[in-house]
């Protein structure tokens, strides 16, 4: 074999080989070319914290339908009393009977059994529990008839008030304290699965894409109120 073989096979090699690369390329274009599709890419998981981060994002918008509600009764202004029993419904529905039970079941009882944040854990049962029983008493005064009693109306003003006063430093806490300690309580699996889990519950209660659904209904009811419109809080 003469010195000039190995260097003519090795280009020969290198030919066939950027050849072939662009053959296949070249079998690949037509589909691109008549507007095949790309295959899609898997839709990113929310992970249990940032599920739970943004339904809270849903209860802060409620707290201001019921700040509203404070300024209208304070300025005895009326207003459409089904408008709050909605916004309380929505509490009710979305934020006690489906977010705060997520938190109890699958939550609490890892911290207490880690041992960790314990007193925040009894701390923010309780507030969710004291919740519930302020909620019943906005839902039950949310009435025509209320707007015309001046007891009545005063009380429903209290329970409104207590119930944002409460519920700002609550979410607050879980937000800054509870859910950023969850990832260091339970294993990567463990952590995925909840999230698989929280979905599913959520479809199941309120149907596919449930939570914009929500944000949805949380939305009309700012527009009836007429405080949708994000630019009217910005300071003059």
């Amino acid at each position: 074999m003469s010195a000039a073989e190995p260097n003519s096979r090795r280009t020969f090699i290198v030919h066939s080989s950027a050849l072939g690369a662009g053959l296949a390329i070249s079998a690949l274009s037509p589909a691109y070319a008549a507007g095949a599709e790309k295959p899609e890419k898997k839709e990113e998981e929310v992970s249990p914290p940032e599920d739970l981060m943004r339904e809270h994002g849903v209860l802060n918008r409620i707290l201001l339908i019921y700040d509203e509600h404070v300024r209208r009764l304070e300025a005895k202004q009326q207003f459409d009393p089904a408008i709050l029993a909605s916004a309380a419904g929505i509490i009710r529905h979305f934020v006690e009977e489906y977010h705060e039970k997520l938190e109890e079941d699958f939550l609490f009882p890892r911290f207490r059994n880690a041992h960790k944040l314990v007193d925040l854990v009894d701390t923010l049962l309780a507030q969710h529990q004291a919740g519930r029983r302020v909620t019943a008493q906005i839902e039950q005064p949310a009435v025509a008839g209320t707007l015309k009693d001046e007891s009545k109306s005063r009380q429903l003003g209290d329970s409104l008030r207590a119930f944002v006063r409460m519920y700002g430093p609550h979410e607050a806490r879980e937000d800054t304290v509870l859910f950023p300690a969850f990832r260091g309580i339970v294993s990567e699996h463990e952590f995925d699965t909840l999230g698989e889990d929280f979905e599913k519950k959520e479809d199941q209660l309120f149907g596919d894409e449930g939570f914009f659904k929500v944000v949805d209904q949380v939305a009309e009811l700012e527009k009836k109120l007429g405080i949708y419109e994000l630019a009217q809080f910005t300071p003059k």
